[in-house]
């Protein structure tokens, strides 16, 4: 009788593939067991079919699993048992992956929707397809004793079908159930309100009043989507006057509302439950103020069987954003909800189960080009991405990431574990978070760096943190980060050759000490050479640039010779004291970033000009203009390594004079980025210099740009961002890349 050693490498525990191993090698007549261990999963099994046996684990494995390897090895079928059982876990170093949160499975749905079930109504059920992981876990290995559930003692109806295999519950950590399990209450001024929570719940919302509800990573604020009144004392007392709001509900709700291609359904129904952006109808009755003026609405399903029965109860689409102050990380345990959300929230949804770790909603798309990562948060983290060929030896690395949109990277055994996204580190909150974070990770995966890679900008706290690990440090460049993460993330070789980088962000320190941001770099993970960019301009105000528009106008349009249409577009600026201070130098760094020059051509159009009530507003809201024309002729800009704006600046206001409409000079003007950069790049390719364009940063978070450069790119081999953000959400990646590449060179 044939035996095999099977070792299975991924995803696969606390995700019930024990028992599916279990259940198929009894279905199949085998004999052997099964267990967990340091490394993954450990099947020894023998008898006739193993290579059926192997084929169905792939194929029929549990709905969480991810499949990274399966190993195969001879084994003496003697050793083995007679039938097939499940042992006990074996030790030994942890390089398992740790299971992101996953929404409600439909079993469980049907469950808490069943009145003669036991678990009808519970806001807490949950099964090894579904649940919390990640939010609830305190240390590893991943059992119920190490996770925030652990106060809560199984009753004996949930200790039998933990320990059952058939079950499919057995040995999930969460299991609860009414009996035994964490409890929801509803509460007004610190008092909890006699009642049934959802009834009173929904009784609240349908009042139009604003709720703080406890979720799986944090607090959320919700009202109801219908009435302006409700959402515009949310964005009153939150002080967020135009940045759009999430969503939830139903698929048939959200179709009311948006046109929805079969891959957005899928993105909507993955276990993650991500917020998609999806395009807006009008056919629904939506608050005008939810998005203004925006083409796309971010809507995510309920995703917790609390949910769940909250929009049974309510039966109609409800905002749910973050529960925080404006720029503060997200509250997570009851005592910060009562003391910082009291001021939004006419009442609180609490539970008794504490959050081990806050997690934001992740945010994704569906573009011409593919899915796109906004937001890397709850579900998608903490998730491994595989090192690129020739990377797969390398030592244990930290990299610290940027300051905005923080996130950090550990690697270990050919994997890289990217972090959970933080927020901008210049709040001193969302630092704290950081910090904690970081040590959290370190102690959860027994990670030890052999150096640390960090941006080469001093004044980031994440660098100068870095700087403080009593580590050998590695200083890696904005934009090379930004190039090797794209690189990593779609597997290019250590060895593949050198690509052509179109890399168009908001700001990031280049190698001649001034701020990039709109650049055509050639480059490996070794490193790089500028070869084309955006004209500089000043910077007038240095961070006040990024807060006002109309300051980027001024300068881009007095660059061009066009001072009096300025003054025209501009009346009530203080145009003189900005122009004096950036003739004069001061404060008022030169930079090539794309990100500002957005600014500048939306403030040309009259949008926001003055003042940004949230980061990258003016941008979307060009971006938002851009879809409803199609595709635009650009703009001139010259043919040389420096993309002039002038041209670009006179043919605007040419159109602007000539009656054009907004749409057309927005699609004009994407266009034109699109077609410089690409037009460059091309010649890369052309001349044997790259084996490949790459497309990141954070400015390509822009369907509409994305879109055009591709298309200007047709033909050619294109590498953009599909799982991870391009914006510096995944910065530390390309960091850790890079620095193993410099690091091992350095010998």
């Amino acid at each position: 009788m044939k035996a095999e050693r099977i070792r299975i490498r991924g995803q696969v525990q606390g995700v019930g593939f024990r028992p599916f191993v279990w259940t198929l090698a009894r279905r199949m007549g085998l004999r052997g067991r099964v267990l967990n261990d340091g490394e993954g999963v450990l099947i020894e099994v023998a008898g006739d079919g193993l290579e059926g046996f192997v084929a169905a684990l792939r194929q029929e494995a549990p709905p969480l699993a991810r499949i990274d390897a399966v190993e195969r090895s001879a084994l003496e079928a003697g050793t083995l048992p007679d039938g097939f059982e499940i042992v006990a876990s074996a030790g030994g170093t942890v390089h398992t992956r740790v299971t992101p949160d996953a929404a409600t499975c439909p079993a469980c749905l049907e469950e808490i929707r069943d009145p003669q079930a036991r678990r009808f109504g519970y806001s807490f059920t949950n099964c090894t397809h579904c649940g919390p992981r990640f939010s609830i876990l305190r240390a590893l290995p991943y059992d119920r004793a190490r996770t925030t559930m652990a106060e809560f003692a199984m009753c004996s109806a949930c200790a039998a079908e933990y320990a059952d295999p058939a079950d499919r519950r057995f040995h999930a950590q969460p299991i609860a159930c009414p009996e035994c399990g964490p409890q929801i209450w509803f509460e007004r001024d610190g008092q909890t309100v006699s009642g049934q929570a959802i009834a009173l719940a929904a009784a609240a919302l349908t009042q139009g009043q604003i709720l703080a509800i406890k979720g799986l990573g944090g607090f959320h604020l919700a009202c109801d989507a219908r009435s302006e009144r409700a959402v515009a004392l949310l964005r009153s007392r939150k002080r967020r006057p135009s940045k759009p709001l999430a969503l939830m509900g139903t698929l048939p709700m959200i179709r009311a509302a948006c046109t929805i291609s079969d891959p957005e359904t899928v993105r909507l129904q993955d276990a993650a439950a991500p917020i998609v952006l999806l395009k807006r109808t009008g056919g629904a009755q939506l608050a005008p103020s939810i998005a203004p003026g925006q083409t796309t609405l971010g809507w995510m399903l309920p995703y917790t069987p609390l949910h769940h029965a909250l929009m049974d109860a309510f039966d109609a689409p409800l905002v749910m954003t973050s529960g925080n102050l404006t720029g503060e990380p997200q509250v997570t345990s009851n005592a910060a909800a009562r003391a910082k959300l009291a001021r939004f929230a006419d009442g609180f949804v609490m539970h008794d189960r504490d959050i081990a770790r806050r997690l934001d909603d992740s945010v994704e798309r569906i573009t011409p080009s593919g899915p796109m990562v906004l937001r890397h948060a709850r579900g998608r983290a903490p998730a491994t991405h595989p090192m690129p060929p020739g990377f797969e030896n390398a030592p244990q690395v930290l990299a610290m990431g940027g300051q905005m949109k923080g996130a950090f990277c550990l690697t270990r055994a050919g994997e890289a574990l990217l972090s959970h996204h933080l927020g901008d580190l210049d709040d001193p909150l969302t630092w704290d978070e950081y910090e904690k974070a970081l040590a959290d990770y370190t102690a959860l995966f027994d990670h030890s760096p052999a150096f640390v890679a960090v941006d080469a900008h001093e004044g980031f706290r994440a660098t100068q943190a870095g700087r403080k690990k009593g580590l050998p440090v590695v200083t890696v460049y904005h934009h090379h980060a930004h190039l090797a993460a794209c690189l990593g993330e779609n597997l290019w070789p250590r060895d593949g050759g050198k690509v052509a980088a179109i890399i168009l962000d908001g700001l990031g320190l280049g190698e001649d000490g001034t701020i990039w941001g709109g650049e055509l770099l050639v480059g490996d993970y070794t490193g790089f050479a500028r070869v084309a960019r955006l004209e500089p301009a000043p910077l007038p105000g240095g961070d006040l640039a990024q807060r006002d528009p109309w300051r980027n106008a001024l300068m881009r349009l007095d660059g061009a010779g066009l001072a009096q249409v300025a003054d025209q577009l501009f009346p009530d600026a203080p145009r003189g004291l900005v122009r004096h201070a950036s003739a004069a130098g001061i404060n008022a760094p030169m930079s090539s970033s794309c990100g500002r020059l957005f600014d500048a051509v939306a403030a040309m159009l009259g949008i926001c000009p003055e003042h940004q009530t949230h980061e990258a507003e003016a941008a979307m809201a060009l971006e938002a203009l851009a879809q409803t024309e199609g595709w635009a002729a650009p703009y001139p800009t010259g043919d040389g390594p420096v993309i002039t704006t002038a041209p670009l600046f006179h043919g605007i206001w040419d159109d602007l004079t000539a009656g054009r409409t907004h749409e057309q000079i927005a699609a004009r003007f994407h266009a034109t980025l699109a077609d410089a950069f690409a037009t460059r790049a091309r010649r890369l390719l052309h001349e044997g210099r790259a084996e490949a364009v790459v497309l990141t940063g954070g400015c390509f978070q822009n369907a509409v740009l994305l879109d055009y450069t591709v298309r200007a790119l047709q033909g050619h081999h294109v590498l953009s961002h599909t799982r991870l953000p391009a914006n510096d959400g995944s910065l530390a990646f390309g960091q850790a890349l890079i620095g193993i590449a410099s690091y091992e060179t350095r010998g």
